[in-house]
């Protein structure tokens, strides 16, 4: 078995190359800095404007490495700066022009509630409201246009809307997809009459379903002012710096330059979780599972997602909070559950844990900044897992009677038997959600979860692992050495990826060819257009498939020339594996989409493992068993090679691995901790 072992090549960094990569979480803005072949990490709080963070964490970085931020050679970036935008609506004044009678498309939607059988649940408000959608004499077909649209009105137009100062413009046209003419010529005149930036979906997602087209464009209108600023912003204080420009992960996994996002904001929407993914599938080998189910705990949430075949599932059907975005991402599925999340108790009686949270200020309350909540992170430390000499990001000292108090407050609350009792609940209640999350991207999809790794980081996924393996009857944990900051390493590891995609809708059977290959080249490309380097791209050719009259589609790989028996064959077993059964049905191939990846280098890290790495004992409680005496270990001086027997914690500056009675872990190479579930349990000592 093995884990974690770099590439042969080493990477960029083993011709001296020194890179950096910077993950912003809500709580915690983590850093991975490779020189040659050491890693130093970081960890500081999130700041209200996301690049003072950032350079914050940069500059601790590389004074750990001994190193000046100007002898950075390459920079990479991961930020929630869009996400936050749309979580709390604050991004841009946003107008929508749309065809004549479907300025409401935006808002009625699927017609389906949120909630089935809930009378009073409420669907989320639209980005832009209906004074602020302006509708457009024209017609096109999926045969071409009918009526061209008027320049002058759109100039007309153009005054409207630099009266009502937006900030953001959205262009979406019926069945523009298949014919974007008039809508060129909408976007084209609007950016000559307008000083602000236009989205024009045939740019931005040149696909079928009205709904999901205009909401995908309104999302990257209404994000484009903010990325602009933000990444701008960056730029700018990093040239001073001396530092490269950042390269930004976008949520296909895949990083794009500053001026590819700036102008694509859309892309940039899980950009966080989705460098974590891409982090687990470069540090983690694991060739005798069916592949792995990545677990990114961190302070405001968690995120599951699966890697197969060493790479991450994507997905082109994501919602976030209830806005349908199409574009390609990384399969993520996100739960409100983090270190910083707040248990309370509802009016019912019942426990519950977020998805609130204590943020980094003031946080939970055993950090000491005045913080009174009750979280996940103070139930770790009434249990044991984080001990009062813990200090959290190699600085942060704990205040070990504050999370007592604070889970006493709650255990009187909720009826318990003090704040031990109560923080056995708020770790089984956590544990709970994140076990669902997980299962949704298993289970629920026709894979069985014991036939994967489960792969823990974020500054407290490798505490609750081993808890969620069990309920899952997984037998393996994966605990790569940069846990903590495996989101920032990640970026180090990521390829360039760029995406593009057309509707065809053709029938298999009768599509021409020749035809369909005129598309491919035309995506081929757009994608190749905006590499960095053309040459050293790998274009990988994709086409959504579905049965005659089903109203969803599946994606399969096409090669270099599009063959239909073997895309029908492709389909079909891709269906069987998704839903159970396949049938001798017509076959329309519905989107064509191309990807160009310009592969990456993984940096090569040595762990050495200094020895002297047991640090004492600490009495801690485990689920199903009991309080224990558990082996206390400096996580970066054990050897590669050793086997921690349970229990035990192992503990670095960024996160903390618990290893409870039943497993045994294993030190690879590179650090990385294999924990495996024992087969005979022993009692330990109570």
């Amino acid at each position: 078995m093995t884990g974690g072992e770099p590439r042969a090549d080493g990477g960029a960094t083993g011709d001296g190359e020194t890179r950096i990569g910077v993950d912003v979480g809500g709580t915690f803005t983590d850093v991975a800095l490779s020189v040659d072949d050491q890693l130093v990490t970081a960890k500081v709080p999130t700041t209200d404007d996301q690049h003072v963070g950032v350079l914050e964490g940069i500059e601790k970085a590389c004074d750990r490495a001994g190193v000046a931020p100007s002898e950075i050679d390459g920079f990479a970036h991961a930020m929630t700066v869009s996400v936050n935008a749309l979580l709390e609506r604050d991004g841009a004044e946003t107008a929508l022009v749309t065809t004549e009678g479907f300025r409401d498309v935006i808002e009625i939607g699927r017609q389906d509630r949120p909630a089935l059988y809930d009378l009073e649940a409420e669907k989320p408000a639209p980005l832009v409201p209906r004074d602020l959608r302006f509708e457009i004499d024209e017609r096109a077909t999926v045969e071409g246009v009918e009526r061209p649209v008027d320049p002058e009105t759109v100039r007309d137009l153009a005054a409207t809307l630099r009266e009502r100062e937006v900030e953001a413009v959205a262009v979406c046209l019926l069945h523009a997809y298949a014919d974007p003419e008039n809508e060129r010529v909408v976007a084209e005149t609007l950016r000559e009459e307008l000083d602000v930036p236009v989205s024009a979906s045939h740019e931005v997602l040149a696909e079928f379903r009205e709904f999901e087209r205009t909401s995908t464009t309104a999302v990257d209108a209404y994000l484009r002012p903010a990325i602009d600023d933000y990444v701008g912003r960056l730029v700018d204080e990093a040239d001073d710096a001396g530092i490269p420009e950042p390269w930004i992960m976008q949520a296909n996994g895949g990083i794009a330059d500053a001026e590819t996002v700036r102008e694509q904001a859309v892309t940039t929407t899980l950009s966080g979780p989705a460098a974590g993914v891409v982090g687990a599938a470069a540090t983690v080998d694991e060739p005798d599972v069916n592949g792995l189910v990545t677990f990114d705990m961190g302070g405001t949430s968690s995120d599951v997602s699966l890697v197969r075949d060493g790479r991450a599932e994507r997905t082109t059907d994501a919602e976030i909070d209830g806005l349908p975005i199409r574009t390609p991402m990384v399969d993520v599925n996100t739960v409100g559950a983090g270190g910083g999340s707040i248990a309370w108790v509802d009016s019912g009686g019942a426990l519950r844990v977020g998805p609130q949270s204590a943020g980094a200020d003031p946080g939970p309350a055993c950090y000491g900044n005045g913080g009174t909540k009750p979280t996940v992170t103070d139930a770790n430390v009434v249990l044991g897992y984080i001990g009062p000499e813990t200090a959290l990001g190699g600085e942060l000292t704990l205040d070990v009677d504050a999370a007592q108090k604070a889970l006493e407050r709650l255990a009187d609350e909720a009826g318990l038997e003090g704040a031990l009792e109560a923080a056995r609940g708020v770790y089984r209640v956590a544990n709970a959600t994140m076990t669902r999350a997980i299962r949704s991207v298993t289970v629920e999809r026709g894979h069985d979860p014991r036939g994967f790794a489960l792969v823990a980081f974020g500054g407290a996924g490798p505490m609750h692992a081993t808890a969620l393996a069990d309920s899952l009857s997984i037998d393996r944990v994966v605990v790569p050495r940069p846990s903590g900051v495996l989101s920032a390493f990640g970026l180090l590891a990521a390829d360039e990826s760029y995406d593009a995609a057309r509707t065809v809708g053709a029938d298999l059977e009768t599509a021409e060819p020749d035809a369909l290959e005129a598309v491919y080249d035309d995506l081929v490309a757009d994608v190749l257009a905006d590499a960095s380097d053309p040459d050293a791209a790998r274009v990988e050719r994709a086409a959504d498939c579905r049965y005659d009259g089903q109203s969803f589609e599946l994606t399969v790989p096409v090669g270099d020339a599009f063959d239909a028996e073997t895309v029908a064959a492709r389909f079909r077993e891709t269906h069987e594996q998704a839903y159970g059964y396949a049938m001798d049905e017509a076959i329309e191939v519905v989107t064509l989409r191309a990807t160009a990846t310009v592969p990456g280098s993984e940096p090569a890290v040595r762990h050495e493992g200094t020895g002297g790495d047991m640090i004492g004992t600490r009495r801690a409680h485990f689920p199903g068993v009991g309080p224990r005496t558990a082996t206390v270990f400096d996580r970066d001086r054990v050897a590669p090679g050793a086997t921690i027997s349970s229990p035990a914690i192992l503990e670095q500056d960024e996160s903390t691995t618990v290893v409870p009675p039943a497993w045994t872990g294993d030190v690879l190479a590179d650090g990385t901790l294999v924990l495996t579930k024992e087969s005979d349990t022993t009692e330990g000592d109570r």
